[in-house]
């Protein structure tokens, strides 16, 4: 079976860029509170459902997976890249790594608590990420908690754009069409933190992360 390209040139340039972006962003979260604050409330929100079992897609060298298992949640990370895992398994031995596609998870149906993709789906053509959204929500138990976080598009587009990212080509989205994206598969809206660019960022884009909530099953009659 021939791999999308997409995915192929992702995993590729992520491969060639492990040590450096690991060395980056290790202690990206140190300075980030508001990032943590959601995290925070993730987390809160996946033990109240009764399930601490998470995924992290395109969890990179591992840190955010750490993280997450530092807050009392039962976290294991999922990338793309063979490289990227392997600097996570070397950074955190004492956590589940496994390298795999957001697009064909090997998780069983229903068994998460919660999924972060945390700038993952960035590097997702628009047109295949409607059934990553469908992965997210057949892996994740009723009531499960989904965190995606993301670029945002300018205020004045509702349209997806193309951006120069430093490793592979990515996209910025509508805030308010990806919410909708996540609502036709499945997964509603609870909460959404938007950060504005501050001066000293790179990328003058605000963040958006997006809380998401699939519904419990349905009663039986």
């Amino acid at each position: 079976m021939v791999e999308h390209d997409a995915l192929t040139a992702t995993r590729e340039a992520y491969d060639a860029a492990a040590p450096a972006y690991a060395s980056l962003f290790r202690d990206s979260l140190r300075d980030s509170p508001l990032d943590r604050a959601m995290l925070g409330a993730f987390a809160e929100v996946v033990r109240a459902s009764g399930d601490g079992r998470v995924a992290d897609l395109g969890c990179g060298p591992g840190h955010v997976t750490a993280h997450l298992d530092g807050l009392g949640l039962e976290a294991f990370g999922v990338d793309a890249a063979p490289a990227m895992i392997k600097l996570a398994r070397e950074a955190c031995p004492s956590l589940r790594f496994d390298v795999g596609s957001m697009a064909a998870l090997d998780i069983a149906d229903g068994v998460l608590g919660g999924v972060l993709s945390r700038w993952s789906i960035i590097h997702i053509p628009p047109h295949e990420l409607a059934p990553v959204f469908a992965e997210f929500h057949r892996v994740l138990a009723p009531g499960g908690h989904l965190l995606v976080g993301f670029w945002a598009s300018d205020a004045s587009s509702d349209t997806t754009q193309v951006f120069d990212h430093a490793v592979a080509p990515a996209y910025r989205w509508c805030p308010d069409r990806l919410a909708e994206m996540l609502r036709t598969a499945g997964l509603a809206e609870v909460a959404r933190m938007v950060r504005a660019p501050q001066p000293t960022d790179r990328r003058q884009f605000q963040e958006v992360h997006l809380l998401a909530r699939k519904a419990q099953a349905e009663a039986v009659a």
